[in-house]
């Protein structure tokens, strides 16, 4: 996630987006002692909206975290669920191209995660790119088009949602029979389907080539 916000520097290789990614987590502008509401406020400045924009979406915002009353109370009489939901809301309400988010949208009721889904189905529509990084396996096939499995620094899959959930399951199945050559058979099964690509980003004006 950092590595994809530019705020750590990769060993080797390189990054490249389209636009400027936006990490769900606005908690540096927001202040637990100042209500929901103030840190609406807060947390939407810090993103570069402008008052007249905040005027807009204030009322979205309020709908999509759900906390009702709550909302005018300090922040941090707030549950670490009441939380995540305010930053979620706050973090979607600038539409950006690229989101990235944690473990957020595994809390909160079944009502909350209706409204999640329906803000992230408007976030894809409208062209945009959701990274989530999650241990969730329901969350994952609810919200997710694409699947990368990352396991101690190795990539393991990438592709589609309900085949990397079975891969998934099974070699975790393994692991807590503890059957770790079982396990080990798995990865390197998975390790073996990948295949190797070409990225030619546009610099500057020529094209040049980076093996990943």
């Amino acid at each position: 996630m950092k590595l994809i916000c530019g705020k750590v520097q990769p060993s080797s290789g390189n990054v490249y987006a389209s636009s400027t990614p936006t990490m769900l987590g606005v908690s540096a502008a927001l202040v637990p002692d100042l209500s929901g509401a103030h840190n609406i406020m807060l947390g939407c400045l810090a993103m570069g909206m402008t008052r007249d924009e905040i005027t807009e979406k204030y009322d979205e915002i309020l709908d999509l975290a759900g906390l009702g009353e709550a909302i005018h109370f300090p922040m941090r009489s707030y549950s670490s669920g009441m939380s995540s939901r305010l930053r979620f809301a706050i973090a979607v309400s600038v539409e950006p191209e690229i989101l990235i988010m944690d473990e957020a949208l595994n809390t909160g009721d079944d009502e909350f995660k209706d409204r999640t889904k329906r803000r992230m189905d408007q976030v894809r529509d409208r062209a945009g790119c959701v990274f989530l990084v999650s241990h969730s396996l329901n969350t994952i096939a609810d919200l997710c088009t694409r699947v990368i499995w990352l396991d101690k620094g190795d990539l393991l899959f990438d592709g589609e949602p309900e085949s990397a959930l079975n891969w998934y399951r099974r070699y975790t199945k393994h692991l807590a029979e503890r059957d770790r050559s079982s396990a080990g058979k798995v990865r390197r099964r998975l390790r073996r389907t990948l295949e190797v690509v070409e990225i030619q980003p546009r610099t500057q004006g020529r094209r040049r080539s980076v093996r990943e």
